[in-house]
Formats: structure tokens, sequence, C-alpha cells
């Protein structure tokens, strides 16, 4: 298995773990000459730069691979933000893209690199990701926001919100390397089914933490940074049946209600 890396300092701990480290930068399309013809399978989980519409660091990568043999399947990790606003819908793969930020915007753009260059033969598969926690990963859980005491909408302006456990995700990702369809969009996500307060006052009650203060969306937008205020103006529920028959992915952890809790 071979793991591009834009840290010379992490080659250490990926040989380690088994893994070959190749020294790149997605951003720097001169470092990637190596990885044509090296893989067969590609697992693309970096996210697109934090500014501009776009995404180079896709299309550098499209460029540095069609060099030479191109792989026989390329996994992207996306975002469920490209459909923007649902307007807590239930949402299935076939939905067309909306984006609302530059953010998601830039993720639609990556999409669309890997469809065009997977109708030349290629096996693209899109994996279309919400919020990702981890409970013993640093910042994994939704423990620090409520130690700092940040709010949450009010019942009645409040959004759905989606989760995967990172585990989860993971055993996703391989599956997809070797199950995915080509050109194909798969939601993983697990079945929580929960809106954003209503999450968070759980995980409180979890911790033994006080439930965050419910405010109006007139007042969040006031209080909150833009950053945050933009995941609470987006409300959809996914449909995950792609997941459970094509993947065939057995969630270890159904809901968050398992995957926080830990033993």
């Amino acid at each position: 298995m071979l793991a591009l890396t834009s840290s010379a300092a992490r080659r250490v701990p990926l040989r380690s773990a088994g893994i070959t480290p190749l020294v790149g930068n997605l951003d720097d399309a001169s470092t990637l000459r190596r990885l044509a013809g090296l893989a067969t399978r590609v697992l693309h989980l970096a996210p697109p730069p934090s500014e501009g519409e776009g995404d180079p660091r896709t299309w550098a990568l499209v460029c540095a691979l069609r060099r030479r043999q191109a792989p026989r399947a390329l996994v992207y990790g996306s975002t469920t933000g490209v459909y923007g606003d649902c307007g807590g819908a239930w949402v299935s793969e076939a939905r067309p893209v909306a984006p609302r930020t530059a953010r998601a915007r830039r993720r639609v753009d990556a999409e669309c690199a890997l469809r065009a260059w997977g109708c030349a033969g290629v096996r693209v598969s899109i994996l279309r990701i919400p919020g990702i926690y981890a409970p013993d990963r640093e910042g994994g859980t939704p423990e620090a926001r409520l130690r700092r005491g940040t709010p949450v909408l009010a019942a009645q302006d409040d959004v759905y919100t989606n989760h995967i456990h990172a585990d989860d995700l993971g055993r996703a990702c391989a599956l997809a390397l070797w199950r995915g369809r080509a050109q194909r969009t798969c939601h993983v996500s697990d079945a929580s089914d929960m809106k954003m307060g209503d999450y968070f006052d759980w995980a409180a009650d979890l911790y033994g933490l006080p439930r965050p203060r419910r405010i109006a969306r007139a007042q969040a937008q006031s209080e909150l940074p833009p950053m945050l205020l933009s995941f609470m103006e987006e409300s959809r529920r996914l449909e995950t049946r792609r997941m459970r028959s094509e993947l065939r992915l057995v969630l270890r952890y159904p809901t968050v209600r398992q995957g926080l809790v830990v033993p």
C-alpha cells in the first residue's frame, strides 16, 4: 500500500504502519510525477483549498495519474454539503446538487473533474460524507463545543444533521475501492435521524454537562461565526440504500448513540 504525504516527517509513522510513503504535494504538480502508473486503486480524501471556486488539487492528481496506465478504480471522499439546504427532506444520491457555499462548490468541481476522467475508462466512485466523529480522536466528539457553551438553534429553527463514525467511514472507503460502481455516488451515513440541537442535548447528558442554550436563528446570525452558521442553515436526511446494497456495508455504529459511548 502506498500513501501520498506532503510531510517528510510522516514517512516513519507510515512505514511503521506497513505503508510505503511517497512525498508529494497536491499544490505542486511537479512533485506528483512518481504517482503515474504506480497504483491500481486510488483513495482520494484530500480536501480542496480553502479559497477559490475550483479544486486544483484534484485536477493536479488526475493529470498525474493519467500520464501512464490509469488505475482501475478511484474513490473520492466528497461532502453531502453539495446538496445545499433541502428543508429536512430525505435525500437520495439522484438529487441534483445545489451547493450554497464556496466550500461545497469546490467539492462539486472535484466531482465533475473525476466524473469526466471516469468517462475515459476509470471506475470512479464518489462517497458523499456528512459529519465525521470518533471518540478516540482529538476533536472527534461534541464535548469541546459543549464545554465552550456554544448555543444551538431553537426547536422551531433547528435542522437535521447527519453523522458517520470514522471507523465505519474507513471501512466504506475500503469497500468502495472494490465494490463501488462506475461513475456512481453513494452516501456514507449512519441512521441517527436527529436534529442538531437534540444531538447536542443528548451528548451533553452523556458527558454530564449542561445542555447548550437554544437561540433563534436571527440571534444565531449575530452570535455565531459564519462557518458554524453555515452548517445550521442546511437541513437534510440521507438515504443510504446504495451504501447497504452496493457496498454491502454493515455499520458497527448504526447511530451516534452507539458510537459516542466508549466501553
